[in-house]
This record gives C-alpha cells, structure tokens and sequence, in this order.
C-alpha cells in the first residue's frame, strides 16, 4: 500500500518477533548460538597465529653463535636414529633454525647418516657402505625401504621410502613415495617412479626432480598430469630420467645368474647446478658427463656347494637368483671415487621369505640404489 512500510520479518522488539512459533524460536537461538561460536573461534585462531608469530620471533632472534652452538651439540650427541629426531625437531623450530641446522648436518656422503628427506638423493659416503633393508608385502605389491639401525636383520629400522607396483596393459610402472600411506604421482610425497618394458628386462628411473638446470622432462601423459599438479613453480616438477637399467637375455638358458647393466646420472658438485658437457667417451656410450656404467659382479662357481657363489660378507643368508653386486664397469670410469672394478658399490640380497638387505655408497644415492633393487623383484622372462 502506497505511503506505508512492509516488513517481511517483525522487527527486534515487537510483539510479532515473540510470538513465533517454538521451532523457529528455536532455530533462530541456535543460529545466534552458532556465530557465537564461530567468532570466538576466529579468536582464538587469531590470538593462536599472533602467539606463533611472538614465538617464531622469539627463537629466530637467539643469538647466531649460541643457534650454531646449540645444533651442533644436538647433532653430535643424537648421531643415530631414533634419537636423531631431534637434530630433525631442530630444523622444524622456525625458518632460521632450518637454515641454521641443514648447515651444520653435512651430507650422507661426510657423514655417513640419513636425517633429511633430501639426504635421499644425495651419494652415500665412500669408504663405508650404508646399510638399508626392504620389506616386501605380496598382497599389495609394496616395498618399504628402511635403515638399519643395528647389524642385526631383527630391528625395526628407520622408515626411508616406499614404492608400490602398478601393472599396465604393456609395462609396469613402480611409483616411489616418502610417504607409506601415500603411493600416488600426484602427491607431495612422490620422488619418482621405475617403469619397465613389457618383458621386464629394460627400465628406465625417473626422478622428480631434475639433476641439473635445463634438464627436459618426459613429454609422457603422466608426466603432463604431474607437472600440472607443481606447488613450487620455482622448482620444475616431472618426470626426469636420470638412468636406465637391463638384463641381458639368456635364450640357451645356460647356467649362471642374471647379467645386469645400469648407466646412472651422478652429477657431482661441479656440474650439479648446469648440464654436463659431454666428451667423446661419454658420448659413445650415450651418456652425460657425471654418469656412470655398473655391472653385476661375476660370481664364482663353487664345486662343493655345486652353486654361484659371491661374498656378501654376512650380510645375505638365502640363495635366491634376486641377490646381486655392482661395480663400476672397467670401460668407464665416470665418477671421482669409483677407481676400481672390484669396489661394490650396491649390494641387494634375501635374509628371509619377504625381507632384503641393500647396501650402497658412493656415487649412489638411496633413492637410485632403491629403484634398481626393485628391477630384481618380478619374473624375467629368458633372462635366467
């Protein structure tokens, strides 16, 4: 009606607002009850991050040398795991504390230790091999790498990376991941993957991140998805090679074990940062500068046992056609540190129905050592 006000809702205070029914009444008091609640829970958030902020501020501004001082007492006292949560609890502090730890803890390959997830790509250490072990479970097809913390075969170890087998209609694909519960290409926790051909007799490794800048990643579907699925656009996410592996057939099925040839991506601290330059060695055999050819150990032939035998020095106890050593083949020598053909420089063998030792050292990481021990897992067809 023209020259008068109408009002869809009574207005606050009227008699019409007390005379809703009970159910509305109701709604209306647990609605006002709900955005109660709500703001004092943005409160709260807000105090909460204001604290975290006067506490970050508060850690980062100690003094540089007493920081320094405090990290490397932790680091040298906590020098095996478990206890070296706490060089990691250091590193978690604030931004600072973070860069001041990953300075102080120095790479697998001086020291001898795993404590970060980036110590996974990084070579082991040359005079003594780090000792891992891998856990199979058939049901899933899963493998779990772990460090072993004791000499025994018995200790429950340090969870390092996980990989889980995907068949394809012509290939298998293993996909590696930090995370045990998270074995997917799309996550955070993914590091790479191993995909084989369909005999399963040629592999190629993937890393997720590339070895050196300007490094092409695989144009694959997978990788397409992957990419686009990149946190960091700073940091190219994919699909790199960084190695290749294969079993030589055995058409005759004569007697011995399986003949492997792995050609790796070792890129050491010079040529880390730009792409190798090749040299007329290198180039022959298809390779980069930094890259290294390893081959099987040949085993010896034992009359009495009437078997192949190689000394795993304690660390294998079941024969199984799985159990193999590397050593760096004698047509190259890529590599500071590999000098030899007889110097091992992974070892994978059985100790049990579903458990395996791995050993590596320089120049491999445990994330290359890892991916070649599972080409060993799985059926090759002429190939023993």
């Amino acid at each position: 009606m023209p020259g008068h006000k109408v009002f869809l809702f009574p207005l606050k205070g009227s008699s019409a607002r007390k005379r809703l029914p009970r159910d509305w009444a109701i709604e209306e008091e647990e609605e006002d009850a709900a955005a109660a609640h709500d703001h004092r829970e943005g409160t709260a958030e807000m105090v909460e991050a204001a604290a975290g902020t006067k506490d970050e501020e508060r850690w980062s501004g100690m003094l540089p040398e007493l920081l320094s001082d405090i990290v490397k007492r932790v680091e040298s006292s906590d020098t095996r795991w478990p206890l070296r949560k706490s060089v990691v609890s250091c590193a978690c502090v604030c931004r600072r504390w973070r860069e001041v730890t990953t300075g102080v803890v120095g790479p697998p390959g001086e020291t001898g230790q795993i404590t970060f997830p980036a110590s996974l790509k990084q070579p082991g250490p040359r005079e003594l091999p780090i000792q891992c072990y891998i856990k199979r479970n058939k049901k899933n097809s899963t493998f779990y790498l772990y460090l072993s913390l004791t000499q025994t075969f018995m200790d429950k170890g340090k969870f390092l990376l996980a990989a889980q087998r995907f068949r394809h209609s012509a290939h298998v694909e293993y996909i590696i991941s930090l995370d045990a519960d998270d074995l997917s290409q799309g996550s955070n926790a993914y590091v790479g993957k191993l995909r084989s051909d369909f005999f399963g007799t040629k592999f190629k490794i993937y890393d997720s991140r590339p070895p050196f800048n300007g490094a092409k990643a695989s144009m694959g579907r997978a990788s397409r998805r992957f990419a686009s699925k990149q946190i960091s656009p700073q940091v190219p996410a994919g699909n790199f090679e960084i190695g290749r592996v294969s079993y030589k057939f055995n058409l005759l099925k004569t007697r011995g074990p399986r003949r492997m040839l792995c050609t790796l991506q070792c890129p050491t601290a010079e040529n880390i940062q730009d792409k190798p330059q090749k040299t007329a060695q290198v180039d022959a055999l298809g390779l980069d500068a930094g890259s290294i050819v390893l081959k099987n150990k040949a085993p010896r032939w034992h009359e009495h046992l009437q078997c192949w035998c190689l000394n795993f020095h304690g660390r294998v106890t079941v024969a199984s056609v799985k159990n193999f050593q590397l050593v760096a083949s004698q047509d190259t020598y890529l590599t500071g540190g590999v000098d030899d053909d007889e110097t091992v420089l992974l070892q994978f063998g059985k100790v049990g129905d579903d458990m395996f030792t791995m050993d590596y050292r320089e120049p491999l990481s445990a994330f290359q050592a890892f991916a070649i021990c599972l080409t060993s897992f799985g059926t090759k067809f002429a190939c023993e």
